[in-house]
C-alpha cells in the first residue's frame, strides 16, 4: 500500500516546491478545480504519459482524487510504483478535504 501524506505535510511541500502533485480525476474534474500546481494523470494514461511527465523516478510524487472513498489516487500510485517510481505517496482525503480546510485551489 502506498504511503499516505497529510494535508499539512502536502501543503508545506507544495509551498516549498518539493513535490509533483498528480490529480487522478482528470478531465472536467481537473478543469473545474485542482490543487495548486497539480498535473492531470489518470490511471489509463500512466504508462503512456509518466515517462515524459515524470522523468525522475526518485522524485517526490503525491497522487490525490476526490476523497477517501475514491480509488483513483491509489490506482495511479500503484501504476507508477509498478513502473519503478520509488517516492510515491497518496493524499487519501483528496480535494474535498483540501477545499473544506479553506486551502487554495486552481481551475
Amino acid at each position: 500500500m502506498t504511503t499516505l501524506i497529510t494535508r499539512e505535510e502536502l501543503r508545506k511541500e507544495i509551498e516549498a516546491g518539493t513535490v509533483t502533485v498528480l490529480d487522478a480525476l482528470g478531465g472536467q474534474y481537473y478543469a473545474k478545480a485542482h490543487l495548486p500546481g497539480a498535473l492531470p494523470l489518470i490511471e489509463s494514461e500512466v504508462d503512456a504519459r509518466a515517462p515524459e511527465l515524470l522523468p525522475d523516478k526518485a522524485a517526490a510524487i503525491v497522487t490525490y482524487c476526490s476523497n477517501a472513498a475514491c480509488g483513483n489516487s491509489q490506482n495511479v500510485a500503484t501504476a507508477l510504483e509498478r513502473l519503478g517510481y520509488t517516492n510515491v505517496r497518496k493524499y487519501r482525503d483528496g480535494i474535498q478535504d483540501w477545499s473544506e480546510a479553506g486551502l487554495p485551489i486552481e481551475s
